[in-house]
């Protein structure tokens, strides 16, 4: 059951997610009320799809603020675009969006997709902030994991600059809470490492320590990648490293 829709200062898109509930926590501890609007049906939940736009007009309802953190690999621009039509009925509060560093550098379909809503909220007439960040550390995590199960792990030559989404989800508190800025400057992982010493850090935390063969791979994206397309070397904000990362969730 949909709870009562109350006033509140905020609103987190995709607020049941890994960004936006660490979003949703950063806000209640400045004291903050917040609405949360998701897909699926949690406590203190308002339900809407993105997708479709049921729920939506009822989630913005009086809200000064609004963090957009749910994401859709295949509709990432129409959920942006069903949001922006509701908040313009609704007063057009404060919009911020998480999109990724190099989006316009890097040559990936979701990648494209990022960039395509930034420039659609950008142009909304709303008030905005577009806040780009570098990969999160589960995500490296994750592309990584399964490759130091193999005798010999190969990676390609590159690197990254993983960021911690608690880290993320604090810089978009801040942004929230202030006056919007349109595009403010990138927000980046603390260390930028190689995806061989990535790998052995993750073989390290697992117990599965592997050789590691890097390897060059063929292509424009990777080409990208490996000409640092997706890193911000300027803005090493984040706090929290990879291994500290790696050690927090052996605990979890």
């Amino acid at each position: 059951m949909t709870p009562e829709v109350v006033d509140v200062r905020i609103l987190v898109t995709g607020g049941t997610g890994q960004l936006g509930s660490a979003v949703v926590a950063w806000l209640r501890a400045a004291g903050e009320e917040v609405r949360v609007l998701s897909r699926r049906a949690a406590p203190d939940v308002v339900r809407g799809d993105l997708r479709t736009g049921r729920g939506v007009d009822n989630a913005v309802a009086g809200v000064d603020a609004i963090v957009h953190c749910a994401t859709d690999f295949l509709h990432e621009t129409a959920l942006a675009r069903t949001l922006v039509e509701a908040a313009r009925w609704a007063g057009a509060p404060h919009l911020v969006y998480v999109s990724i560093v190099g989006v316009d550098r890097v040559p990936l379909g979701y990648y494209r997709a990022k960039h395509e809503t930034e420039r659609l909220i950008a142009a909304s007439g709303l008030p905005v902030t577009i806040q780009r960040a570098t990969q999160f550390h589960g995500l490296v995590r994750r592309l990584l994991a399964s490759a130091t199960r193999l005798p010999v792990v190969p990676v390609p030559r590159m690197s990254f600059q993983p960021v911690d989404v608690r880290d993320v989800a604090a810089r978009l508190t801040d942004l929230a809470l202030d006056d919007p800025a349109g595009r403010v400057h990138d927000f980046g992982g603390p260390e930028i490492l190689t995806a061989a010493e990535l790998a052995q850090a993750v073989g390290e935390a697992s117990g599965r320590v592997r050789r590691i063969a890097p390897l060059k791979v063929p292509g424009e994206t990777f080409r990208a990648y490996a000409d640092g397309g997706h890193l911000a070397p300027e803005h090493r904000e984040g706090r929290i490293t990879f291994r500290e990362y790696l050690s927090d969730h052996a605990r979890m």
